[in-house]
């Protein structure tokens, strides 16, 4: 037995009622197997979408050509496809036909893995398993449907979504699934698709496992060779790795978030190119080049861009309150807390103590955290005057000047949290002003 959600068993009630057959099956099953709580269900059936929409209020043809329709039930949309056989995949990702089916059997005949083809039949209780799927995840094994390379062949993205299965559930795959993954295949497939496949791979909980097998099977190399060709070179006297066995070991250990976990990985590509202290700037460029190759929003490129280009900082827990002050002004509240983790994911890519890693990180964020509570100036809008006051009190004319007289009493006011006062800051705007002179 397993638990399904009310509103899924009600789908299933509807079709049972009116003469069709209804089965959970897919994801949400396994997962249900594994004691997880699934919330994405998706139900298969004998009737047609046409006789689907008949039966239920609410639906969204979502994709009628190939059998499903969503339908909306208890405020909740579920999946519900009709039983299919599939034709050639012309394109790599979707059949050139569906023939529908009554057998179920038949059905999960054309899914991707043993573990992904289960269904649980509702009316008697007990499970669908022609696969031996359960078996599998008893074995923690992920097994191809019948022979690896035809799936494979059929949608090419399959073969990441092994690497993604092994990430997320901690999974290995078994020797002749592994062994059928022709790498070149990949490039059938759109970025689009690529970039939301490693998405979900790169916040799984184990990460490292699936990154070396990204590796080992070609796929780095098809998708981020700037990544594969970090095999062998060497990141720096003190790493006891090369330069992509460290950024596995970073991308691992960095809290599972997307934007971390890239930046993560990428931060140290740029020592390819440049080894100095000048690699960050180099790493965040060529970082923005692999994201927007893979079709990635702005706003993560951005941020992504931005955490690589300033993870060289100097800050630890026992810098000056000024030194940390302006590490918070140069990067924002937000991002610094991210670097933080960054560098703790930076260090274990080093091999470094767990607890000097840990102590780092409680240190620093406590000493950031104790900073932000002072209300201290940390950007010209936190300043006491603005550009308008000064032009008033100093008789000034709008221009690049106030822009450089706001940016030297920022400067002066993180260096001493008790100049930020109107009269204060306009004395030394007028100082500033006579040494121009």
């Amino acid at each position: 037995m397993i638990s399904i959600p009310h509103y899924v068993r009600s789908a299933c009630t509807i079709l049972l009622n009116n003469g069709f057959k209804a089965y959970p099956v897919g994801g949400a099953v396994r997962d249900s197997l594994l004691g997880l709580s699934p919330t994405d269900w998706d139900v298969t059936t004998d009737a047609q979408p046409e006789q689907i929409e008949a039966l239920f209020a609410k639906t969204v043809p979502t994709g009628k050509q190939f059998g499903t329709v969503t339908v909306l039930l208890e405020n909740k949309p579920l999946e519900i496809t009709t039983m299919r056989v599939e034709g050639p995949y012309s394109d790599g990702r979707r059949p050139d036909r569906v023939d529908f089916t009554k057998d179920i059997e038949t059905d999960l005949s054309r899914r991707d893995f043993t573990v992904n083809a289960i269904a649980y039949d509702t009316a008697n209780r007990r499970f669908i398993d022609p696969y031996r799927g359960r078996r599998d995840l008893k074995r923690k094994q992920l097994r191809a449907v019948g022979e690896a390379a035809c799936r494979f062949q059929e949608d090419p993205l399959r073969m990441l979504r092994l690497i993604r299965f092994q990430a997320v559930l901690g999974f290995k795959a078994e020797r002749k699934t592994i062994r059928a993954v022709k790498a070149p295949l990949i490039n059938r497939v759109s970025p689009e698709r690529i970039g939301a496949e490693l998405s979900k791979m790169l916040v799984g909980p184990h990460l490292g496992p699936a990154l070396k097998a990204f590796y080992t099977t070609g796929l780095m190399h098809e998708i981020i060779p700037e990544l594969a060709a970090g095999r062998g070179v060497s990141p720096g006297e003190r790493h006891p790795y090369d330069l992509l066995g460290h950024s596995i070991t970073a991308a691992h250990f960095a809290e599972p978030t997307l934007h971390l976990r890239w930046a993560a990985l990428l931060h140290d590509l740029g020592k390819i190119k440049d080894p100095g202290r000048r690699h960050a700037a180099a790493g965040s460029e060529l970082a923005g080049q692999i994201l927007r190759r893979l079709r990635y929003s702005t706003k993560l490129i951005n941020s992504v861009r931005f955490l690589i280009k300033h993870h060289m900082f100097h800050c630890h827990p026992y810098s000056s309150e000024k030194a940390l002050r302006r590490f918070l002004a140069k990067v924002g509240r937000e991002a610094a807390f991210d670097l933080v983790k960054l560098r703790q994911a930076d260090m274990a890519g080093m091999n470094a103590d767990p607890r000097e890693i840990i102590a780092f990180g409680r240190g620093l964020e406590k000493r950031l955290a104790a900073i932000l509570k002072q209300a201290a100036a940390l950007s010209l809008a936190d300043l006491a005057v603005d550009g308008s006051s000064l032009m008033n009190a100093l008789a000034l004319k709008p221009g690049p000047l106030i822009g450089e007289i706001l940016n030297y009493l920022l400067e002066q006011v993180l260096a001493d949290p008790n100049l930020n006062q109107r009269e204060s800051l306009v004395q030394l705007a007028r100082d500033f002003l006579k040494s121009k002179q």
